[in-house]
């Protein structure tokens, strides 16, 4: 019989792993390592353990709201929030989601709306940055698949 914090491990582990297999579907592996090798010392480790459980797959994981409303929906907190970093990652994370650049706008205009003019104006332009990073990157990919 397994005691009680083997129980409470094996959850942990669940909820990780759940969440570790959302994270990287949203924001893309690429990230995902990148972000647990920055995060690999002693000090570090916990927090994006805590972030990747209860974030991805506490959260994330619930049913009631699809992906793309959770995208749009963290777009607007950390643009609120003025957590530019983390906008940058949940911005490629919305498009992965399939949100639109439009879809994307309407939220920043939103936030502009709700918390400031200076918001969303700076959430603008680090959306932009990124949408011109991923249109950039998906035309050097047709080019090489034609060539």
């Amino acid at each position: 019989m397994a005691s009680q914090a083997d129980r409470v491990a094996e959850a942990h582990k669940t909820l990780y792993d759940q969440g570790l297999a959302v994270r990287t579907d949203v924001t893309g592996a690429d990230h995902v390592h990148r972000s647990l090798q920055n995060g690999s010392s002693d000090f570090a480790r916990p927090m994006q353990e805590l972030a990747t459980e209860v974030g991805w797959g506490s959260i994330w994981t619930r049913p009631g709201l699809d992906r793309k409303t959770r995208s749009l929906l963290n777009i607007a907190m950390l643009c609120a929030l003025n957590r530019m970093t983390e906008l940058a990652v949940h911005v490629r994370g919305a498009v992965n989601n399939g949100a639109s650049e439009i879809e994307i706008r309407e939220t920043l205009i939103q936030v502009a709306g709700y918390c400031g003019l200076p918001a969303g104006l700076e959430g603008v332009r680090v959306a932009e940055r990124v949408l011109d990073a991923i249109r950039e990157q998906q035309s050097g990919e047709k080019s090489s698949t034609a060539a």
